[in-house]
């Protein structure tokens, strides 16, 4: 479980082969957020103002900032690389967001509505998601975003199916998990030098480009965490191969 500076949030890791991770946020202290790029979507539950919200938002190939509302509390489910819902493919997503229909505590999705989840009961949410036939997953497609290259199927057809499921390229969505794992490893308190071995870049004008790409700080500005303004959520799950 990690923590969101300044958001007042927390994360954890998902057991389920839809879920990549799951976070909430008990509000927020700053007033505008650099949100980082990110190769998942996910599905955001949000309570402002009294009134809840629900987001679903793409793949993010680009830093934002964007100003942070008077959130009363926060509910997050990352979707793991692979799972989409039929009725709104992710490549419509990239980049953008749309809002989904909310009454009585409740969620309108393809014309159904569903209760809204908590934290702990999200993965129970998207069981019932997965039996209605609201949620897919390509199973190639996953594990070719873990590193996985033993497929049967040549690199064209993976990659195919890859941008298909995800909007984006095998190679970008690899560049944007091994910059957030840099700044990961960086914000821990490890030496620059080091967490470009680790990361894999070539060397450190090779990450540097990356981390500002996607990240939208220097290696020096990560370690030092001394923007008033927070990053959004960074973490680096144990399935990710960055060799």
């Amino acid at each position: 479980m990690s923590a969101m500076a300044g958001l007042n949030a927390i994360d954890r890791a998902s057991d389920s082969v839809y879920v990549e991770r799951v976070w909430r946020s008990d509000g927020a202290e700053p007033s505008h957020m650099l949100s980082v790029a990110n190769s998942n979507w996910e599905l955001v539950i949000s309570r402002v103002r009294g009134r809840v919200d629900v987001a679903i938002r793409g793949p993010e190939t680009r830093t934002t900032l964007v100003p942070i509302p008077e959130v009363d509390w926060a509910l997050g489910i990352v979707f793991s690389h692979g799972t989409e819902m039929p009725h709104l493919p992710v490549p419509r997503l990239v980049d953008s967001a749309v809002g989904a229909d909310t009454a009585a505590g409740r969620v309108s999705l393809a014309g159904d509505a569903w209760e809204l989840p908590g934290y702990e009961s999200a993965e129970d949410f998207v069981r019932q998601l997965a039996r209605a036939g609201l949620l897919r997953r390509d199973q190639l497609v996953s594990e070719a975003a873990a590193g996985a290259d033993d497929h049967g199927l040549s690199a064209r057809s993976v990659q195919r199916r890859v941008v298909g499921a995800t909007g984006l390229t095998l190679g970008a969505i690899r560049q944007i998990e091994r910059a957030r794992h840099a700044a990961t490893l960086l914000a821990s308190g490890a030496r620059a030098t080091d967490v470009v071995h680790q990361a894999g870049y070539y060397d450190q004008p090779h990450m540097a480009r990356s981390l500002v790409r996607y990240i939208g700080r220097t290696a020096t500005e990560i370690q030092r965490a001394a923007s008033d303004v927070p990053l959004s959520l960074l973490y680096k799950t144990p399935r990710w191969d960055v060799t």
